[in-house]
């Protein structure tokens, strides 16, 4: 059994990582996808329904294969620390992130939870490409 973390932000991002994860995944699988916010002045209305779609995704084109939990998680956090964390409480074997190619300057700007991600995490993280939103 393993237990994966999809971390999405979009209904196509969600398609791109389960197009990756589709083929690995069996009935014996846990995959958890989760969207996270900071909310407050950081979040919308309109960027917590993407999410709650982007999650949506997920369970529809996995369920069939393996159990699929949703979590949108609107703490106040960075969404890597969210990750992170998230991934440390619930035993996730691997996180399974999309990455967009940027500028510099775009980087610099808005950070990258990815890359967040990528340089914190202490287990396995299977980056997809996904193309600029």
């Amino acid at each position: 059994m393993a237990v994966y973390l999809v971390a999405t932000n979009s209904a196509e991002r969600s398609e791109l990582l389960c197009d990756y994860l589709a083929p690995r995944v069996d009935d014996a699988d846990l995959v958890h996808a989760v969207n996270s916010k900071r909310g407050g002045d950081d979040t919308t209305q309109g960027d917590l329904r993407r999410g709650k779609e982007a999650l949506a995704v997920v369970e529809t084109r996995l369920s069939h294969k393996t159990t699929v939990e949703t979590h949108q998680l609107v703490r106040g956090n960075d969404p890597a620390e969210d990750l992170l964390g998230f991934a440390d409480r619930n035993g996730v074997d691997e996180l399974v992130i999309g990455v967009r190619n940027r500028s510099v300057a775009a980087k610099l700007v808005f950070g990258s939870v990815a890359e967040d991600v990528l340089l914190n995490a202490d287990r396995p993280v299977r980056v997809v490409p996904t193309p600029e939103a």
